[in-house]
């Protein structure tokens, strides 16, 4: 097919996203991810109004709207009381869905746009001039090289290529600790339930099939939490008792690229900024850039990357700012720090606090 317009590094939701954008305006693109088989971790599954957008953008966004779940409405809990509801209006609410399944119709949609999409094909080595990149590509078939007029760097948080064009990767905020498990319920209400506890903070989110997502902050210290743990956590904190299940867990930390264009050289979703996935509003920032970074090369090409840029930077600043936010909302708290939360909570179910709550309660992005 001749030398590709744009190479894709890694195969997650933001780069097939970019892959259906691409090919769907004619571009030829080449994924290429390092891994082999299926993604099943516990992963991202919250999709926001401006992610589904972009989604209907690639062209998925029907398939996605048929196999996941609608949120009703949002609500903020406390000691045995509910501090706050948010009713999410039908025409732009929050849809749940499994990030397996969602990779899994990107990956159908690129199938069928005739984007070529190489697994066990990692990345090693890249250069780049006035007419275009170089990219050395390891995989099955041995050592080969592929050009480019365009590299994007969708390969995560740890990602190679940032580290090897010398980006600094800046830590904005503190960290945390939390586990999470997807278990069956018999609770099959469309109503994402946050509970910001003295002990810290338990989510609960409706899943398909009858499923849920309960996400639990460790207590100061605590590295990891056996099922039992996990369990008694929730529990104790909320009342509410369910099976125990091995969690796994993650730490919630948030860091951005000091730039994200380096001449043809693009870094985009976790590549370009690690957001907290308090809020889930990570996977969605990386759909958004990747929708906007389309259309900036679809109008302008590589003129259009420098206003790309500045434009993500804000968007990533912003995005960062109200998920350390959120963090700080879900961190354990007692006495006069407690009742002061619960007060700012309250607040949010009216104007002009009413949008904060909603995203408060809304999906995460991990």
């Amino acid at each position: 097919m001749g030398r590709p317009d744009v190479i894709i590094a890694g195969a997650g939701p933001v780069g097939l996203l970019l892959g259906c954008l691409l090919g769907a305006r004619g571009a030829h693109v080449v994924i290429c991810e390092r891994r082999t088989g299926t993604d099943d971790r516990t992963r991202a599954i919250g999709v926001h109004p401006p992610g589904l957008d972009a989604l209907d953008a690639a062209g998925v966004g029907t398939a996605l709207r048929a196999e996941s779940v609608a949120l009703d409405r949002g609500e903020v809990h406390a000691r045995g009381r509910m501090l706050a509801s948010i009713a999410f209006p039908a025409e732009r609410t929050v849809r749940i869905l499994p990030q397996r399944r969602t990779v899994a119709l990107l990956r159908e949609r690129l199938h069928a746009l005739g984007v070529e999409v190489r697994t066990d094909c990692d990345v090693t080595q890249v250069s780049q001039d006035s007419t275009g990149v170089s990219v050395g590509l390891r995989g099955a078939a041995g050592e080969t090289t592929e050009n480019a007029s365009l590299l994007i760097a969708a390969d995560g948080v740890h990602s190679g290529l940032r580290a090897a064009l010398g980006i600094r990767w800046c830590r904005r905020g503190s960290t945390a600790r939390y586990s999470m498990v997807d278990a069956a319920d018999a609770d099959d209400s469309a109503i994402a339930r946050l509970y910001c506890e003295p002990g810290g903070l338990v989510e609960s989110f409706p899943l398909p099939g009858r499923r849920r997502r309960w996400v639990v902050r460790h207590p100061p210290g605590v590295p990891a939490l056996s099922g039992e743990d996990f369990a008694r956590a929730v529990h104790t904190r909320t009342g509410i008792a369910i099976t125990p299940v091995a969690p796994s867990a993650f730490t919630a930390a948030q860091h951005r690229a000091a730039r994200t264009v380096s001449g043809r050289i693009v870094l985009l979703g976790d590549a370009a900024h690690e957001i907290s996935p308090i809020g889930g509003q990570g996977m969605n920032l990386g759909w958004v850039d990747a929708r906007v970074l389309a259309d900036a090369l679809g109008q302008s090409g590589l003129g259009g990357l420098a206003a790309y840029e500045r434009r993500a930077a804000r968007a990533a600043a912003d995005v960062q700012r109200r998920a350390t936010f959120y963090m700080s909302m879900g961190a354990p708290a007692r006495g006069i720090r407690q009742h002061a939360r619960e007060g700012a909570i309250r607040l949010m179910g009216t104007a002009p606090l009413r949008n904060a709550a909603a995203a408060l309660v809304t999906m995460r992005g991990i």
